[in-house]
């Protein structure tokens, strides 16, 4: 019997500054990156926590991991069913009331937007877009309830 792998993923994120003056001095921005990828984000803290609106926050890239995880293992599931996508484009939120305890994201609703090239019907699209919600490694990784609510549309090949 062969060992299946483990995938390591690594992150570094680093401040500095001083919290000397207090809650509302300090200043959230900070850097992220994962290596060996050599791309850093500029961070911050949402703004409603007084943070920079220029910066991504945490909460943003939750919601936005949980939507690429979500684009890519449905292009995997479509292209192992030889379907032709040729557009996906995801409006996706995630709501955080604050009378929850302890705070966290209630819900994460990715609305995928998919056009495919015309053959497969819209029933077997649907059950494909719920097959690769089985497979996101993201959404299967958070206890925050995820909802997939994808729009379908098809064009003629060529």
């Amino acid at each position: 019997m062969t060992e299946q792998p483990v995938h390591t993923y690594r992150a570094l994120c680093s401040w500095s500054g001083s919290t000397a003056g207090g809650y509302p001095a300090y200043d959230r921005g900070h850097r992220g990156s994962t290596p060996p990828a050599e791309q850093e984000l500029a961070l911050s803290s949402d703004p409603a926590f007084l943070g920079d609106p220029t910066r991504l926050n945490p909460e943003q890239l939750l919601v936005l991991s949980a939507a690429s995880c979500q684009l890519l293992s449905f292009l995997a599931v479509a292209a192992r069913a030889r379907l032709d996508v040729r557009d996906y484009r995801d409006d996706a939120t995630a709501l955080m009331p604050e009378t929850l305890r302890p705070v966290r994201l209630s819900e994460i609703v990715l609305r995928p937007r998919i056009t495919l090239v015309a053959g497969p019907t819209e029933e077997r699209v649907r059950h494909l877009v719920e097959v690769a919600h089985r497979e996101c490694f993201i959404a299967n990784s958070l206890t925050t309830p995820v909802h997939v609510e994808p729009l379908i549309a098809f064009v003629e090949a060529g």
